[in-house]
This record gives structure tokens, C-alpha cells and sequence, in this order.
């Protein structure tokens, strides 16, 4: 039976018992409202018709004159139409006999008289009744009272074991059901709600069942292959050459790998599942890991000396981060090659310097007219060779720059002077070459000396090497701008020209060693020329930057260094 089956049948039965005790209750009263109308109407009538006739025979004896003859045949003739006990309507018609007897004369006194005793068996019998219908009335009651009593007693039993049970029936499973749904939410997915019945409740229980079986189901299917995946996963980041720690979103380690361990000094358990600037309290390379930006690191690893790099993965989900990844990569080896590279080019740089000074030298000997004369053929030979001897001598001067940068071993001599100084030892060292392009040089200087600290020579070469950059890709008789600006910070020199400019994507690789812009002129430098001047005015504390609009639209490139 269905749950609203059963609540249907209770109240149904419910308003079968109001119905059946309001009906009883109905009944009842109605027969005791009849017998006690059967009294009144019937027999305390007939008393009352039987003492007016009684008082009419009384004043006639007592010889009271009276022709009153109507109230007394009023009252015989009401008694005629009111007998409702046996015998009663014989007696009333004697007393009518008697009545007429005496009505023809009524100077007879007994025929009167003897109306008395039909009169007196009417008035008992009808006392008689009032006693039997008052017993009948007492015992309707009693028997009203007892069958009402013994119905309301069995109605409150039904009614009060109703009370208990129907709120348990529908709230115990309710109940268990919200234990077991709290169980569900906990991931317990084994749990099963025990309740059988064929109601809604027994449905529902089945229901649930069967979501909690399939829950158990793809929780364990996909637990089993999160866990492989778990695994395969850890096995990949252990088993990589690079130190790998992992962050979530608030910045707590998720994950490290056993060369991070290694590299940090700690345990996975002091690591994994705390906050990362906690743990970096404590941890000093953990905390530059955190804080600093640095592209290289040296680490001492058993008791050497170990460079890596730093890189920041950030994980995102859609566009919101969850998360990073600080990747350590040794790349030891690869410095050990980058300073026998250095090594390299300085050694090779030193020893070309000494020959090619040495052809140099030869090349100015034969070009004396003393040594001999030269016939045009011969004089342009020369002419092609010191021209590419003079590009040797630039390079080997460039790479031997860099091995000086690259290994530290740049010697500044910095200190106190004029801006103006500097500006005027390049515009004396590019001159030449502007005038042979027909190149304007047109440097805006202050009147009054601007002090920055700074080598004059190696910033002179800065900016020579733009002046001549400049000059090199300006169209014939345009205009090379050089200009002096003081800041809080320190002093810019700047340098424009309207050459063909610098597209966005190349901006910012400018800088980076043996870049050389595709499609540009004069592409027989060796792309080290800015990469030197960016680390000769960084080295001074200062800072280099280039400029440009696009194609067509010329370029600036300036730095600044400290003003004095």
C-alpha cells in the first residue's frame, strides 16, 4: 500500500469515528428527547386533564354553584384524544357515559360521584407510565453512556496509537535518509538505507540505493585511475632532471620532486601541504626562489659549485590562475661551455689582434712612396685590404669586450665627468663617417656642465656605437639628433635618427648578443656591438632602452647613468 494510501485510510478512518460518535450521540439524544416528550405530551397532560375534571366533581360536592359544564367537557374531550396507555381510552369513554348520565340531570349526585374512580385508574395509570418511561429514559442513558464510553475509549486507543506511530512512520525514514545523504556528501558511498516497504519511502530508499551504488561505482572507477594517473605523474616529476616544486593558488606546495628535496636540504613532509613563506622563513634558497627574479642561480651541491636557471610556470584554468611551477635546470655544463667559449674568444681575439696590427703596419708601408709606387690596380687592392683589415681589428676589439664582460673582468674607471666631454670625444670619432653619408649631426648640449658618474671611455664607445648605428642606416643628407636630459635620477643620452626604424616584434631582442635585425643594411657587424653596450652601462648602474614606431618612422635609443 502507497504512503498516501495509508494517510488517506487514517484520516478516513478518523472522520469514520467523528462520524460514527457524532451519529450515536445524535440517536441517542433523540430518544431521550421522545421519551421525555411521551411524558410530558401523554401522561403529565392526561394528570392535569384528570385534576380539572377532579376539582369540578369536588366543588359540586362541596355544593359550590357552578355551570362551569364547558371546562370539564374541555377536558374529557382532551383526554379522549390524548390516551397512550392500555385501558385508558375504556376509562375515558365510562367517564363519558357517566358525564352524559349526569348532564340529562344534574340534580343526581351520585352518577357525578361515580366518575371518581375511572378518573383515579386514569391518573395511575399515567403515573404508572411516567415512572416506566422515566425508567425507560435512565435506562436509554445508561446505555448511551456506556456504548459512547466504550467507542471513545477504543477511538482514543486507535486515535492516540495513531499519534505515536504515523509521525514515527514518516519521520523515521525521513530521518535515516538524511543520515545517509550526510554519508553520501562525506564520500561514503558504500551506504545503503536499509528501509523496505512497497510506499513511496520503500521507492525512494531503492532509488537512493541505486544512486549510491553508481556513485560507489564511478568513484571507485575514477578513484582508480585518478590514483594511476596520481602515480604516473609523481614517477615523471621524480624521475626529471630538473628540481620541480609545485604551488597552488595560495601559494601552499603541493608537490616536489627528490632533486628539490636534495637542492633545498628538507624532507617531503616538511615541504608538501605548508605554506610556502613559512617554509621560506627557514630556507634560504627557498625564499630567493620566492622573492627574487634572478634568470641564474649558484647553488654549492657536494661541496661544487652548481649554476641553474629559474623558471616560473603559472597554471591557469581558463583565465585564472591555480597555481605555479619554479623549475631549477642545472645548466652547470653548459656555463663550464659558456666560459671556454669566453676563454675561447679571448685567446683567439688576443692573438689575431698582434698579426693584423702587423698587416696593418705592412699595408701603410706600401702605400709610402718611398717603398716604391703603386699603379692604380694595386693601390685599389690595398685600399680593399686595409678596408677589411680595419673590420678585423673591429671585431677582434668587440669580441675581446665581451670576453672582458663575460668574465667579469671589465675594468671601469668611473668617477665625476661632463656630460658634454663625453658627447664631444663621439661626435670627433664618427664625424668622418657622417661627412663621407652627408649625415647632419646635430647635438643639443646645455651651456652648463652636467657631472654624471661614469667611465668616459667605455660610455664614449656606447655611444659611438650609436652615433654609427645611426649614421649606417640614415638615408643620404638626413639628420642624426643627439640630445642631454637631466632627471631626478640621473642623465639620458639620446640619440635619433629617420632611418628605416625597428619593427615592435624586434624591439625587444635589440639587445640580446648576435641578434642582427632580417632585411637590414649593413649586415656585415657581428650583432655584439649594442650587447656590449647594454652590459658596459649596466655595469655603471645605469640603464639602455631602444624606440621606435615601425617601419619608415626612424628609432631612438638612449641610457642613463647616474648624474654626479
Amino acid at each position: 500500500m502507497k504512503l498516501k494510501a495509508k494517510l488517506s485510510l487514517g484520516f478516513w478512518f478518523l472522520f469514520l469515528v467523528v462520524a460514527m460518535l457524532g451519529g450515536l450521540g445524535v440517536y441517542f439524544l433523540r430518544e431521550l428527547a421522545n421519551d421525555s416528550q411521551d411524558i410530558l405530551k401523554a401522561n403529565y397532560e392526561s394528570l392535569e386533564y384528570v385534576e380539572q375534571m377532579n376539582q369540578f366533581i369536588d366543588d359540586r360536592e362541596a355544593g359550590l354553584p357552578t355551570t362551569d359544564y364547558d371546562r370539564f367537557e374541555q377536558s374529557l374531550a382532551r383526554q379522549e384524544h390524548n390516551g397512550t396507555e392500555v385501558g385508558e381510552n375504556d376509562l375515558s369513554r365510562r367517564v363519558r357515559l357517566g358525564f352524559d348520565r349526569w348532564k340529562q340531570d344534574t340534580s343526581q349526585f351520585f352518577p357525578l360521584k361515580s366518575l371518581r374512580e375511572p378518573l383515579h385508574r386514569i391518573a395511575e395509570l399515567n403515573r404508572q407510565a411516567i415512572f416506566r418511561k422515566n425508567k425507560t429514559a435512565q435506562d436509554t442513558a445508561q446505555t448511551a453512556l456506556v456504548l459512547l464510553t466504550c467507542i471513545a475509549t477504543l477511538c482514543i486507543l486507535v486515535t492516540f496509537s495513531l499519534a505515536i506511530n504515523v509521525p514515527s512512520f514518516i519521520a523515521n525514514p525521513i530521518r535515516e535518509l538524511t543520515e545517509k545523504i550526510k554519508e553520501v556528501a562525506a564520500r561514503n558511498y558504500a551506504t545503503r538505507l536499509g528501509y523496505r516497504s512497497d510506499d513511496e519511502f520503500g521507492e525512494l530508499a531503492q532509488a537512493f540505493n541505486t544512486m549510491a551504488q553508481k556513485l560507489d561505482q564511478w568513484e571507485n572507477s575514477n578513484l582508480a585511475k585518478l590514483q594511476f594517473e596520481k602515480r604516473r605523474i609523481e614517477t615523471v616529476i621524480a624521475s626529471m632532471p630538473e628540481a620541480i616544486i609545485g604551488l597552488d593558488e595560495k601559494r601552499v606546495i603541493l608537490f616536489v620532486n627528490d632533486l628539490a628535496l636534495s637542492l633545498l636540504g628538507m624532507k617531503e613532509p616538511e615541504l608538501v601541504g605548508k605554506y610556502a613563506p613559512d617554509v621560506a622563513v627557514r630556507n634560504d634558497l627557498l625564499r630567493t626562489l620566492l622573492q627574487e627574479k634572478r634568470d641564474e642561480l649558484k647553488i654549492v651541491v657536494d661541496g661544487q659549485e652548481a649554476f641553474f636557471t629559474r623558471e616560473t610556470q603559472v597554471v591557469r584554468s581558463g583565465d585564472k590562475p591555480i597555481g605555479e611551477v619554479l623549475l631549477l635546470r642545472n645548466v652547470t655544463r653548459f656555463h663550464d661551455l659558456d666560459q671556454a667559449k669566453t676563454h675561447f674568444i679571448a685567446t683567439v681575439s688576443h692573438e689575431l689582434k698582434t698579426p693584423i696590427s702587423a698587416i696593418k703596419m705592412s699595408l701603410q708601408l706600401l702605400e709610402d712612396s718611398r717603398v716604391g709606387s703603386l699603379n692604380d690596380d694595386q693601390q685599389q687592392l690595398i685600399s680593399s685590404i686595409q678596408a677589411d683589415t680595419q673590420r678585423l681589428l673591429r671585431i677582434t676589439g668587440e669580441l675581446l669586450e665581451l670576453s672582458q664582460v663575460e668574465t667579469g673582468n671589465i675594468q671601469l674607471q668611473i668617477g665625476p665627468v661632463d656630460a658634454r666631454r663625453i658627447v664631444s670625444l663621439a661626435l670627433d670619432s664618427v664625424r668622418s663617417t657622417a661627412g663621407q653619408k652627408q649625415v647632419i649631426l646635430d647635438a643639443a648640449l646645455p651651456d652648463q656642465p652636467v657631472p654624471v658618474l661614469a667611465d668616459p671611455e667605455k660610455t664614449a664607445w656606447v655611444l659611438i656605437n650609436f652615433l654609427t648605428n645611426a649614421i649606417r642606416y640614415s638615408p643620404e643628407q638626413s639628420t642624426v639628433s643627439l640630445t642631454i636630459t637631466l632627471e631626478k635620477d640621473g642623465v639620458v643620452f639620446s640619440v635619433t635618427d629617420k632611418g628605416r626604424g625597428i619593427e615592435a616584434q624586434y624591439i625587444t631582442r635589440i639587445f640580446d648578443r648576435y641578434f642582427q635585425i632580417p632585411d637590414g643594411h649593413g649586415k656585415t657587424g657581428t650583432g655584439l656591438g649594442l650587447a656590449i653596450a647594454k652590459d658596459f652601462i649596466e655595469a655603471q648602474g645605469g640603464s639602455i632602452s631602444a624606440q621606435s614606431e615601425g617601419l619608415g618612422y626612424g628609432s631612438t635609443f638612449r641610457f642613463k647613468v647616474p648624474g654626479a
